[in-house]
This record gives structure tokens, C-alpha cells and sequence, in this order.
């Protein structure tokens, strides 16, 4: 514990906490403040100004990373035949249809991703319980209910990420690991927020776009000034 307090000290002498940083410098010194002794995941949160309660603010999507998330997503997609094929094929790493629910349903959930086509959604909403909590329903407006399996598990696996507003407004997203360059993890982030402000839904009012920070696993949040970001708040 004394270890871990002197780490933080000496963290946050290292930056401002009160000042608000251009979104390149707050990635920087959030990449800085890494110091375990795993690879910690650099996470972007914003909050925005919405309340998710209401259907016209709900702020969901999904956006590609350019340079993936540095995590290995496991992939189950429930598909019968030639699509199933595919799905191996692009690399899935579960594929099936009833036995694959029964997995499920037993809470075998060996997956991070769910993608479903269209005829097996019969099948998989009686699952809704299980996948639904867990963030993982297939959902055609997340391109996860598709014809296109090899497209939709290609775009998994290769740094796909899916966002939600919470309760309070706040949406966040892992945007790479503390081991990648700092323009990797700059073009990630500016790719997230992009997503995030094409996403501004018609029932917002006001400032979209509240307050933002950028923070490693075990480091401390470093304030983002919104106006650095690279459109309009």
C-alpha cells in the first residue's frame, strides 16, 4: 500500500489535476502516469450533455479503431450453414445455433462480441436474459445482426468497439494500451471522439459535450479541454 501511495504521489506531481489539457498532451501524460507493472489500458471519458433516460438522447454506435484496442476480442456469432462457414472462416472463435444458446444459457459465455444473421434472432432473443445484461445482444443498428458475418467479425477483430451512454451521461472506451505510440493512441482517441459527435442526438439541448478525460487503468484522470477536440463541441 505504501508503495502504491508513493507511485500516485509522484504521479500526480507530474501534472496540473485542475487544468484542462489539449487532447494530445492529456493522452501523453496519461500514457506517462502508466506505471504498473502490466500494459494498462489508456480509457477517454465524456461526459455529455444528455439524459439517456429519454430515447431521443440516447447516444449508442459503434466505431473502428484505427489502430485497434490492443486487446484480443473473442468472437461467437450464431449463424447454420454457408454463413457459419464464414464466420469460421474470418475467424470467429465460437459459431453455432442451438448448441451454441445452450452454451449460453448455461453461462458458457466464451465470447466478448455476439454477432447474430437476421434468421437467428428467433433464437438468440430467447437469450436476451443472459446476453442482454451483459452487453452483448446483437443489435442491427451495431451492425451486429447482419448477412455480412465475415465483414462484422473483421471489424471485431480488428478494434471495433462499441459505446453507451450511462445513466449520468458518460460514455468511455479503452483506446489502446500504454505501450503504443503516442500518435496511435491520439488517433484513436480523435476517432472515438468523432464517433461521439456525429452521434449527438436530435433531443440534445445546450453544450453536447461537458467535460472529458483520459486516464490509464491505476493512473489518475487528466481533464481534457474540450475545445482542443477536433470538431465542435
Amino acid at each position: 500500500m505504501a508503495k502504491q501511495g508513493k507511485r500516485l504521489k509522484a504521479v500526480y506531481a507530474g501534472f496540473d489535476r485542475e487544468k484542462t489539457y489539449a487532447l494530445d498532451e492529456a493522452v501523453k501524460l496519461a500514457k506517462t502516469a502508466a506505471k504498473a507493472k502490466f500494459d494498462e489500458t489508456i480509457e477517454i471519458s465524456m461526459n455529455l450533455g444528455i439524459d439517456p433516460r429519454h430515447a431521443d438522447q440516447m447516444v449508442r454506435g459503434v466505431v473502428g479503431l484505427p489502430h485497434g484496442t490492443g486487446k484480443t476480442v473473442r468472437v461467437g456469432v450464431f449463424a447454420r450453414g454457408a454463413k457459419a462457414e464464414e464466420a469460421l472462416a474470418a475467424g470467429a472463435d465460437v459459431v453455432g445455433a442451438d448448441d451454441l444458446a445452450a452454451l449460453v444459457q448455461d453461462g458458457k459465455i466464451e465470447f466478448d462480441r455476439c454477432i447474430a444473421t437476421p434468421d437467428m434472432m428467433a433464437l438468440v432473443g430467447r437469450l436476451g436474459k443472459v446476453l442482454g445484461p451483459r452487453g452483448l445482444m446483437p443489435n442491427p443498428k451495431l451492425g451486429t445482426v447482419t448477412m455480412d458475418v465475415k465483414g462484422a467479425v473483421t471489424a471485431a477483430k480488428a478494434g471495433q468497439v462499441e459505446f453507451r451512454a450511462e445513466k449520468a451521461g458518460i460514455v468511455h472506451a479503452g483506446i489502446g494500451k500504454a505501450s503504443f505510440g503516442d500518435d496511435a493512441l491520439l488517433a484513436n482517441a480523435r476517432a472515438f471522439v468523432d464517433a461521439i459527435q456525429r452521434a449527438r442526438p436530435a433531443g440534445a439541448k445546450g453544450t453536447y459535450v461537458k467535460k472529458v478525460a483520459v486516464s490509464s487503468t491505476m493512473g489518475p484522470g487528466v481533464r481534457v479541454d474540450v475545445a482542443s477536440l477536433s470538431a465542435s463541441a
